[in-house]
């Protein structure tokens, strides 16, 4: 990679997810006993951390508090490579987020509103944005003002600078409770390139019942954009201007924990994507290691020799060069 190549700006939320997997059903009154764990999380820096581990030069911009779990949250980015530019505030602490995970590793997500939730557009490192190749937001951004200005407000500065840009539509469920047209009307205010969806999202934002026409709604009404549908254990599927529908396996992992692993996809087909241009080998590497993170528990488990060995081969293999 050239030593010039502008870095990926990922705007959003940085904050700690508190994962508790009961071994039993959690009953009013009662108690059980599970396995519980603090790590950091937050879409927006998760990606940030994974495509700097595929080695893309990555920077964060978000809102953290001043106490000590934000400073720990802005070194865990620092300790990965991720250039933190994060703003402090004594009113607002770090966010925190809980998942609860069931027996099979589907979590259901209870989101505090902290500091990520009260970024301000005055408040953008305006020469970061202005300096980034790529720029990706979170709908995490978008569901309420603030910081709903400042990502628009980022998005505008990314479009000013010359970069591409990249939205993850964030929760089915978010979605639902802020109204179809509201979130689509929000969204028509950002010139994506790439669109991040899971299945759920996608069928929330397009009325479908199915992974395929949700896509076929989705490329009709973003003709611009690539999208990238995330569909779990069905694997993933791609459409866009220059990428025809092309279907992605999964891996085959076991499911533990499902935290973080959209974000890695995310992370990582954005860090061989912009090096490479090549969305169908970046969605495949992506694939792997999302299988990897739910096969363990939280959303950036260490990298180790398992995943190194499963993606030397697909890393080896030559890709054409962006515009080839």
């Amino acid at each position: 990679m050239p030593p010039t190549t502008k870095p990926l700006v990922s705007v959003g939320d940085l904050a700690w997810d508190v994962l508790a997997k009961p071994d039993t059903s959690l009953l009013p009154g009662g108690d059980t006993t599970g396995r519980m764990e603090l790590s950091p999380g937050g879409s927006a820096a998760n990606l940030a951390v994974w495509a700097r581990r595929l080695g893309y030069p990555s920077t964060f911009v978000g809102k953290i508090g001043t106490g000590h779990f934000g400073a720990l949250a802005q070194a865990g980015l620092e300790d990965e490579g991720v250039l933190a530019e994060v703003i402090r505030t004594p009113l607002h602490p770090t966010g925190v987020i809980l998942a609860l995970i069931d027996q099979r590793g589907q979590r259901a997500m209870l989101t505090g509103q902290g500091a990520d939730w009260e970024l301000l557009p005055e408040e953008l490192p305006r020469e970061v944005l202005l300096g980034a190749g790529h720029v990706h937001l979170t709908a995490w951004s978008l569901f309420r003002d603030p910081p709903r200005r400042a990502a628009l407000a980022a998005a505008k500065l990314a479009e000013e600078a010359g970069a591409t840009l990249s939205l993850d539509p964030g929760s089915f469920q978010m979605i639902q409770q802020a109204g179809r047209e509201n979130f689509l009307s929000w969204i028509s205010e950002v010139p994506f390139d790439i669109f991040f969806p899971n299945a759920d999202e996608a069928r929330a934002m397009s009325g479908e019942s199915t992974s395929e026409a949700a896509l076929a709604w989705l490329r009709g009404h973003y003709p611009k954009a690539l999208i990238v549908l995330k569909m779990d254990e069905d694997g993933a599927l791609l459409e866009g201007p220059q990428t025809p529908r092309t279907h992605i396996q999964a891996s085959q992992d076991t499911l533990v924990d499902a935290t973080g692993a959209g974000d890695a996809f995310g992370g990582v087909f954005l860090a061989h994507y912009l090096e490479h241009g090549d969305p169908v080998k970046a969605a495949k590497i992506a694939a792997q290691v999302g299988g990897w993170v739910v096969s363990r528990f939280g959303a950036r488990p260490p990298v180790d020799e398992a995943l190194k060995l499963r993606l030397a081969p697909l890393l080896s293999q030559p890709s054409p060069e962006v515009g080839a």
